[in-house]
């Protein structure tokens, strides 16, 4: 039936973008079937489907009786998936510097994403290297609605945006994106300790959840010798 197909489609593209965040480590046990038909709101046979499809991608092993168990273990550079994360997996230490994380107001922004809030947590993080250059400078943008109102005085969940957004149930359903390459302006190279005019990648992502709101609104600038893009296209696929 083509509703059930989208909902398990749906349903195994949530999951798959949890495990390459590693919300579910490798290894590590998926919640059951119980516990999952719940979440989403779906029969076993629907939930079922779901786990083929993510077992068919290599992303999760699923033992009868037992349960579903992750096996992916890669590490791709999408900044949704944890820059830190995916550095880390190739042998590049990296510190982060939060430079802001408070609540603010930002009505132009609220006009321009169409949100019900012109309240915003904002997180603006440097990534750096042990030399303290920047390989990254990540500015993200959360409306400040419901669990997520208070966010800067209770903290992240784990230190992860991600893991905070997922716990208080903002799951991205689509997403839209644009790169670009361009100058450090001065204000830039004095935050990333490198040189005006620099070229680093700009990156501007923007994900929504299944109703349409705002989930967050990231802006990225990559140092383009550390980071790569990898552009997959297909039905219900986000870049």
């Amino acid at each position: 039936m083509p509703g059930q197909v989208h909902k398990h489609h749906r349903i195994a593209r949530v999951l798959a973008d949890e495990i390459r965040a590693g919300v579910h480590s490798t290894g590590e046990r998926l919640p059951g079937e119980h516990a999952l038909t719940q979440r989403f709101g779906v029969s076993r046979t629907t939930l079922r489907q779901a786990l083929q499809v993510l077992g068919d991608e290599g992303l999760i092993a699923t033992h009868p009786g037992i349960g579903s168990f992750v096996t992916f273990d890669g590490t791709p550079l999408d900044n949704r998936l944890g820059w830190t994360r995916a550095l880390a997996g190739q042998a590049t230490e990296l510190a982060i510097e939060v430079l802001r994380f408070e609540t603010v107001r930002d009505p132009a922004l609220a006009a321009e994403l169409d949100t019900e809030t012109d309240a915003f947590v904002a997180l603006d993080r440097v990534r750096r290297l042990g030399d303290g250059a920047g390989v990254s400078l990540e500015l993200s943008r959360v409306p400040a609605v419901g669990p997520l109102a208070g966010l800067p005085a209770r903290g992240l969940t784990e230190g992860s945006l991600n893991k905070t957004l997922l716990a208080a149930g903002r799951i991205t359903e689509s997403g839209d994106g644009q790169v670009s390459v361009r100058g450090l302006t001065a204000d830039e190279a004095e935050l990333l300790r490198r040189s005006p005019g620099e070229s680093f990648l700009h990156l501007a992502q923007v994900y929504r959840a299944a109703d349409g709101s705002l989930v967050e609104q990231v802006t990225s600038l990559l140092d383009p010798a550390r980071f790569q893009l990898h552009v997959h296209s297909g039905r219900g696929d986000r870049a």
